[in-house]
């Protein structure tokens, strides 16, 4: 008989700190809302608690510090391979602290999703929700869109809108925004594996 979850497709996880969004994937996957299997989860930092989440997950971990690495591009390929290796088809970073390159994007070959704290293509980088706050917006949210060289620009696959309050404070604002990502995320890597998408420019269509 051959293994539960052996046929569903395989994904890697990127992580570089707590892991939440690790563990809804792992969450959504015992549900049965994603029917993947989380191939090996990688981290650029050791000791990140979302090492500890995968482990208690029975996932295998690993941890590739990016400055054992002579560059940047060499890095990449490395990671590209170990996700190879382990027949990983898509990528997610939850919570990858690490820019990633073409270099990374060529070796692996298939999709990589990001998920982020703003809508795309407003407030791209370092903390949305602060940034957000700054600006004085009245909705903020997250994005889940195709990873490309370009910080945080690539092709947008889904988006959750959150109202900002007059009382909110940056922790009230990102913990909201955070359960929206632990929502979308699962959906769109559900989403891309069922195919039936294609590019459009930087539209993501239904086909």
């Amino acid at each position: 008989m051959p293994e539960a979850g052996a046929s569903r497709r395989r994904i890697g996880v990127l992580v570089s700190g707590r892991g939440s969004n690790l563990q809804a994937l792992i969450d959504a996957v015992g549900r049965g809302d994603l029917a993947a299997t989380i191939a090996v989860v990688i981290s650029n930092v050791p000791g990140a608690a979302a090492l500890d989440r995968a482990a208690a997950a029975g996932i295998e971990t690993l941890v590739l510090p990016h400055r054992d690495w002579p560059s940047r591009e060499a890095y990449d390929e490395a990671l590209a391979a170990a996700l190879r290796d382990r027949g990983a088809e898509l990528v997610c970073l939850a919570g990858f602290m690490r820019r990633l390159t073409g270099r990374f994007l060529d070796a692996f070959g298939g999709p990589v999703l990001n998920v982020h704290p703003s809508l795309l293509p407003a407030f791209p980088g370092l903390d949305g929700p602060g940034q957000a706050l700054a600006h004085g917006v009245k909705v903020a949210g997250c994005t889940v869109h195709l990873v490309t060289p370009e910080l945080d620009a690539g092709p947008i696959v889904a988006q959750a809108a959150v109202p900002v309050r007059t009382d909110d404070t940056h922790d009230t604002l990102a913990a909201r925004i955070l359960v929206e990502e632990h929502r979308l995320l699962p959906w769109a890597v559900g989403r891309v594996l069922d195919g039936g998408w294609r590019l459009d420019g930087r539209r993501f269509l239904d086909v």
